[in-house]
């Protein structure tokens, strides 16, 4: 039982679980599978952004209740395997009534997509709070950067993966809605799979402070903790602005779909083309991780967030191939918020106080809850050209006030 307990088992667990759970996501990639699935369903870009703000904010909004309910949990990794399990089972559920509703009721089928990515959701929030929690006490800060990198290498490959399966199924004349019921089922059991990663693992206890306070009263706190770190509230507020380029990333495809008037082929090839991103940007990325700090791959993954959408309103007068370029980004962008902000977020709140400051964190995430019905909102009335450059102006305010966090403060949490 030694070896299990070992940094190397650490690592296989996380980068197991990371593996098949990149290879799960590629069977409903959000920036591809599901915006197509979608507009099969409905042509209504009105429910396609409400279905997104309930896929983002959904378990945002829990996550200072889950916090303080796990605050005082000493071991989290059952929440964690619960929170898998019911990933799984939303999957299994949105295959079987895409396959038995949603040629003859898509009505249906998208009233229980509400249901499914709602329970995807919440789940997600769940597993999210003690997946960072059980990674940031079993490895010291520049191991998690290097485990991130490292899983976003393998998470990357397995995504280049599932998208060579996407590929195969849309493009061998499986008929719909065959061809998303098998990439929903695949998925399902992926995820199943992924768990096994943390069955074994060893869960180093939690520091746990006494502490009886209700939940009303922790939240009329989070003011005076906000207050209190003018580090922790930049964050929220650089977090918030960056989420406008989550915000756009299922309407590229959109935009390609009507732009070229594409067909369902091009899902497949975007995929790769984004998971090849995803996989070479890797390498800068860990190039980036041994030179300079997490801050710096945040700053540079938000400047990314911005300046995409002005290549795209370009390359959308190009031809479909060359659009593909956008999906390349976007695997940088992808990788780069998983690598930076989680690990930049853990350098700068206290050890004490993680779980609490996870759940604050992810809770005051508000605009990403709302951001795609407004841009769902703002396309439709004015377009995709303008919604671009608002997302492009956002994110350059956000790499502004990124730089008000001194590396001064940031050290005196490392």
């Amino acid at each position: 039982m030694n070896f299990v307990k070992s940094p190397k088992f650490i690592y296989f667990a996380f980068i197991w679980h990371g593996f098949f759970l990149a290879l799960t996501v590629s069977m409903l990639d959000l920036n591809t599978v599901f915006p197509a699935l979608v507009t099969t369903l409905t042509e209504s870009k009105i429910i396609f952004g409400a279905l997104y703000s309930v896929m983002l904010g959904v378990p945002l909004i829990f996550n200072v209740i889950f916090s303080h309910y796990l605050k005082n949990k000493v071991y989290k990794k059952k929440y964690l395997l619960i929170g898998i399990y019911l990933r799984s089972a939303a999957f299994l559920g949105m295959a079987i009534f895409t396959y038995y509703l949603s040629e003859n009721n898509p009505v249906m089928t998208i009233y229980s997509f509400f249901f499914f990515v709602f329970l995807f959701s919440v789940s997600a929030g769940f597993a999210g709070l003690s997946y960072s929690d059980i990674i940031a006490k079993s490895l010291n800060s520049d191991k998690r950067v290097h485990l991130y990198t490292i899983k976003q290498f393998f998470g990357s490959t397995a995504a280049f993966i599932g998208g060579l399966v996407i590929a195969r199924i849309f493009s061998i004349g499986i008929e719909y809605p065959v061809n998303y019921s098998i990439s929903l089922l695949i998925g399902s059991g992926g995820l199943v799979i992924a768990s096994l990663g943390f069955i074994l693992l060893p869960e180093p206890k939690s520091i746990i402070v006494e502490n009886k306070e209700t939940l009303v009263k922790f939240i009329k706190r989070i003011p005076s903790i906000l207050k209190k770190d003018n580090s922790f509230k930049l964050f929220i507020i650089v977090e918030n602005l960056a989420g406008f380029s989550i915000m756009i990333l299922p309407f590229y495809m959109l935009y390609a779909k009507e732009r070229f008037n594409i067909d369902d082929s091009y899902i497949g090839i975007y995929l790769i083309v984004l998971t090849v991103g995803t996989i070479f940007s890797n390498i800068v990325w860990g190039l980036l991780a041994k030179k300079l700090n997490s801050k710096a791959i945040v700053r540079f993954c938000i400047a990314l967030g911005g300046l995409n959408p002005l290549l795209a309103i370009y390359l959308g007068t190009t031809n479909p191939e060359y659009f593909a370029i956008i999906f390349f980004i976007l695997g940088f962008m992808i990788s780069g918020r998983k690598i930076g902000f989680e690990p930049y977020l853990l350098d700068i709140i206290p050890k004490t106080e993680r779980v609490e400051y996870l759940g604050i964190r992810g809770s005051l995430n508000i605009l990403i809850v709302i951001l795609p019905l407004v841009g769902a909102i703002i396309i439709r009335y004015f377009g995709f050209n303008v919604t671009f450059v608002i997302v492009t102006i956002m994110m350059f305010i956000a790499v502004f006030l990124l730089g008000k966090i001194s590396d001064e403060q940031l050290e005196e949490f490392c």
